[in-house]
């Protein structure tokens, strides 16, 4: 049985991969979600949230755990398999990555807006498109180890501002208003709500396989073949520092937005305002003082994410190409490149031409990423109980009744989604409209600051 946590010397040449992996899920599932479900619930979706990253967990560790034992990534295995399993994940991928880059890319451009020389809310679609453009010259010429670098310093500075945030927030909580009644998360008009805040919580299960990818070139910096136990323990980092990091942006929207009336809900709210009503939300418990600190801290999280994902998504899509293919892993550094400036041009077309609001986009995003969930679990389930792993290294008891537990629970929610969306939907609307009005009375207008 592998250790949740190996004590080795080497241990320090094998950890980057998992970090990389918490700076890409650290982004929209986090500032985004998480606070919105704590300002919009409270602490009613703390057991969904804890859920669905126990859930997602083993099929993330699988293909941790196939890369460390057979030395080959899980597209590997997928390929193993048979071409259709592979070209499945492929076909899926392309669905995810351009929708989710361009996401995370727009909320990046939306969180820049919140620095004090910036006066620019209308070229926000221009500040995106920047910003991946910038995100591909740096993987371009910097490689994996800036990469590494950047990833590191950023979820540690995100940590840092947010432990801060949910301290001084606990500290300062105000008292429940007399007669205040929070919403239902388990009524119908939360149904659309909770699949998309479970799509990109703690990740999209399809980024499991950029570890794998980030590994080969983690070795050849350091020199260093990383063990199996190596590998799960700069896995669990990553994976534990994202479960806290989205408990506590979730505690935060509880805090300081739940009884106020004033969430972060995005239907209404143009870029500038989100980053505004955003920053506040620290700079509120925190004070003014930290604004600067605030809007560092945010937008350098959500420029690591898209960063991470511009360098995952391409990069696995082009080992798939080659492995679809035949072709040698040689061409792995052309096939990079060239699916990186692909990605960008149509992400700059998705942003530029059929962005029509920041909901739109993350709501669909969001969704795909949970529809084509039990899809991507199924596939590293499977792989990791190829001859190729070694008995030690496959699934024990345990991990399989939670395997099978995660793919029920992603296909019952899949389910109920597509009967919420063709038949509950008109039903879902008028009880939010009702509930929008019941509410109107206790919202507190929200002014976004003179910085934005």
């Amino acid at each position: 049985m592998q250790l949740f946590w190996q004590p080795r010397t080497d241990l320090g040449k094998a950890i980057g991969p998992g970090i990389l992996m918490a700076g890409a899920a650290i982004g929209g599932s986090h500032l985004v979600s998480s606070t919105q479900a704590g300002a919009l619930y409270g602490w009613s979706l703390l057991g969904l949230l804890l859920l669905a990253n126990l859930f997602k967990y083993p099929f993330f560790l699988y293909a941790v755990k196939y890369r460390a034992a057979t030395g080959d990534t899980i597209l590997h295995g997928y390929r193993r398999m048979g071409k259709g399993f592979l070209a499945a994940f492929f076909g899926l991928n392309l669905v995810n990555a351009f929708l989710n880059t361009a996401g995370v890319a727009f909320i990046s451009a939306s969180l820049f807006l919140a620095f004090p020389f910036v006066d620019a809310a209308e070229h926000v679609t221009g500040i995106a498109i920047g910003i991946l453009l910038l995100c591909a010259a740096i993987i371009i010429a910097g490689h994996y180890q800036l990469l590494d670098k950047i990833a590191k310093v950023v979820v540690f500075l995100l940590a840092v501002s947010t432990l801060t945030a949910v301290i001084v927030a606990i500290w300062q909580s105000a008292e429940i208003p007399e007669g205040f009644v929070g919403r239902d998360p388990w009524d119908l008009a939360s149904i659309g709500f909770i699949i998309m805040f479970m799509g990109w919580m703690p990740a999209p299960i399809d980024i499991a396989a950029w570890p794998s990818l980030w590994r080969t070139s983690r070795e050849i910096e350091t020199g260093h073949r990383a063990t199996v136990g190596e590998s799960t323990t700069d896995f669990h980092i990553g994976y534990i520092v994202t479960v806290v990091l989205a408990v506590f942006f979730l505690a935060l929207g509880a805090l300081v937005m739940y009884h106020s009336g004033t969430g972060i809900g995005l239907a209404d709210m143009t870029a500038g305002e989100f980053s505004g009503r955003f920053i506040e939300m620290y700079t509120s418990t925190i004070g003014d003082w930290a604004h600067w600190l605030i809007v560092l801290a945010a937008f350098s999280a959500m420029f690591s994410t898209t960063l991470t994902c511009m360098d995952g998504w391409p990069r696995s899509l082009a080992m798939s190409t080659l492995l679809l293919f035949d072709r040698p892993e040689a061409g792995l550094r052309r096939a990079l490149v060239a699916w990186l400036l692909f990605t960008v041009v149509v992400c700059i077309v998705i942003i530029q031409f059929l962005l029509t609001d920041l909901l739109a986009m993350l709501q669909f995003a969001m969704v795909v990423s949970f529809l084509t969930s039990p899809v991507f679990a199924w596939l590293n389930y499977r792989a990791i109980q190829r001859p190729e792993v070694a008995e030690k290294d496959r699934p024990g008891p345990v991990m399989h009744v939670l395997s099978w537990a995660g793919m029920t629970f992603f296909i019952v929610f899949t389910l109920l989604f597509v009967v919420w969306f063709f038949g509950l939907q008109d039903a879902a609307e008028e009880e939010r409209e009702r509930m929008q009005e019941e509410e109107q009375a206790l919202v507190v207008p929200f002014e976004p600051t003179a910085r934005v």
